[in-house]
C-alpha cells in the first residue's frame, strides 16, 4: 500500500477554493482510498493557521475553516508519534542542509524517516526533497 507525508500547503491545496490544483486533488483522493498518511504535529497548526490567514484575507469564512478542519478531523490521517526533540534535531540538521525552515524541514525529515514520498505544494521543500532522494506526489503548482 502506498505511503506518504501530507504537508500544510499541500492540505490548503485542497481544502481551499483558491489554492485547488488537480495535483492537491489527486492527493486527497490517495488519502480517501486508504494510502497511509503521515503527518508531524505541526502539521495540525500549521493549516489551521493557513486556514485562518484566508479567513483574515477574506478569501474563506469563519464556517469555511469551520468545516475544512472538521474534513482533515475525518480523514484517516496517522500523526507521528517520534519524540519531539528527536526529529526535531534531525529536522535541524535538514534545514541548514538544505536551506529550509525548521517546520519545512521537519515533513522532510519524516518522509526521509518513513522510507515514503512527499506531498507537498511548497516548491523549495519540493526541490530540497527530491535532492534528499525522496519521491514526490501531487504536482507541484
Amino acid at each position: 500500500m502506498r505511503s506518504f507525508v501530507l504537508d500544510g500547503s499541500m492540505t490548503l491545496g485542497f481544502l481551499l477554493e483558491d489554492e485547488r490544483f488537480s495535483g492537491a486533488l489527486e492527493v486527497l483522493e490517495e488519502i480517501e482510498g486508504g494510502a497511509v498518511t503521515y503527518v508531524p504535529n505541526l502539521w495540525w497548526h500549521e493549516t489551521a493557521n493557513g486556514l485562518l490567514m484566508s479567513e483574515k484575507r477574506k478569501r474563506s469564512t469563519q464556517a469555511g475553516t469551520v468545516r475544512s478542519l472538521q474534513v482533515i478531523q475525518d480523514l484517516p490521517i496517522t500523526v507521528d508519534e517520534e519524540p519531539v526533540a528527536h526529529a526535531a534535531y534531525n529536522a535541524v540538521l535538514l534545514a541548514r542542509q538544505y536551506g529550509l525552515t525548521v517546520y519545512d524541514a521537519t515533513y522532510l525529515e519524516l518522509a526521509i524517516r518513513k522510507g515514503c514520498a512527499l506531498a507537498t505544494a511548497d516548491k523549495r521543500l519540493a526541490k530540497a526533497a527530491l535532492e534528499a532522494g525522496v519521491t514526490l506526489m501531487g504536482a507541484v503548482k
